[in-house]
């Protein structure tokens, strides 16, 4: 349901499951740590800092873990968490909601970023510089029935009529080419990566509309998330908590020293580039959390207002256990 660039290092789902079923909560590793497995949403960025930072800093080791990175596949984070073959997963709470729907016991233990940070991005020379204005323009879209649902009311709380926006799919993972080639007017991008990367590194004349600055219109939700599986949670929360206030400790840093998080995250992936991690990791630095002592919390009332849009729009169930889709029990 996520509408975002698949930027996916396309590791056979096969080979990825493989392994995870391989290691796997191995509880009684030869040094005496528990083997960790947590599967990332995308390739390694800047939502990912505080990970990198942790592991390259020594404490998950300090909290007795040995963690193994995994990029994803075809199979989702999600879905190697509801078989059993993953111990930690990056998700976000409109891929947690259909999946527990769907039968799948997972629990969000924390989020990362503590307000959503998508946009709509155009050329600033299209006009878009409200949601109202989208009326007569095209969209780049995803495919997403949220993604619709999303567009749709907000220009109609600004006034426009949703019916004359046109919805083009998209054609390349790359927005920019999309937008310099005029295929469409707008799309859905994150400010702390493709916002930065459109303007800063490539210089494009770009306007944004945050999806922030209209929660009286649509839900505020958690983007990227932190989930594990209700089974973990029920039979080794002691390992949740090491590993949750581990990665805390890992956020808590990437806010204080923006710079070692472009390290940790650089050493991972150099073929990352590093102005963009630099320009990304600044950004976010101010944005994990608005108190960094309290990053990971997340509140009933912005998962109620997320579930209740979902509801409102068709996208899920009336009646969704939402209370059951996530927890704060194990940050520090």
């Amino acid at each position: 349901m996520r509408p975002v660039p698949r930027k996916l290092a396309l590791i056979a789902s096969a080979a990825v499951a493989a392994l995870l079923a391989a290691c796997s909560s191995q509880a009684d590793a030869k040094d005496g740590t528990t083997h960790v497995d947590v599967v990332l949403d995308w390739t390694p960025n800047t939502n990912h800092s505080g990970l990198y930072l942790a592991q390259d800093r020594g404490y998950f080791r300090d909290a007795g873990l040995d963690v193994t990175i995994v990029e994803p596949g075809e199979t989702s984070g999600s879905q190697l968490l509801a078989a059993g073959k993953a111990d930690f997963a990056y998700t976000v709470a409109e891929g947690l909601v259909p999946a527990r729907e769907q039968g799948a016991d997972i629990v969000s233990v924390a989020t990362v970023i503590e307000h959503n940070t998508s946009s709509l991005l155009s050329l600033t020379s299209s006009g878009i510089t409200r949601p109202r204005d989208l009326a007569g323009h095209s969209y780049g879209t995803y495919g997403s029935d949220l993604e619709k649902a999303l567009i749709k009311k907000l220009v109609s709380c600004d006034g426009g009529d949703p019916e004359k926006v046109t919805f083009t799919p998209l054609v390349s993972d790359d927005f920019r080419i999309g937008l310099t080639q005029h295929q469409y007017d707008a799309a859905w991008v994150f400010d702390a990566w493709e916002t930065i990367e459109a303007r800063d590194i490539d210089h494009l004349d770009v306007s944004t509309i945050p999806f922030i600055d209209h929660t009286d219109c649509i839900p505020d939700w958690y983007t990227p998330l932190v989930a594990t599986s209700a089974a973990h949670i029920t039979n080794d929360p002691a390992m949740v908590k090491a590993f949750v206030g581990a990665l805390a400790h890992g956020y808590c840093d990437a806010m204080a020293d923006p710079d070692a998080a472009v390290d940790a995250l650089h050493r991972a992936a150099p073929e990352l580039d590093q102005d963009l991690l630099t320009a990304s990791a600044q950004y976010l630095s101010t944005r994990y959390a608005d108190d960094p002592a309290q990053w990971g919390q997340q509140k009933a009332q912005v998962w109620d207002d997320f579930v209740g849009f979902l509801t409102d729009n068709d996208l899920v169930k009336a009646g969704f256990d939402t209370d059951a889709a996530w927890t704060d029990d194990y940050l520090p």
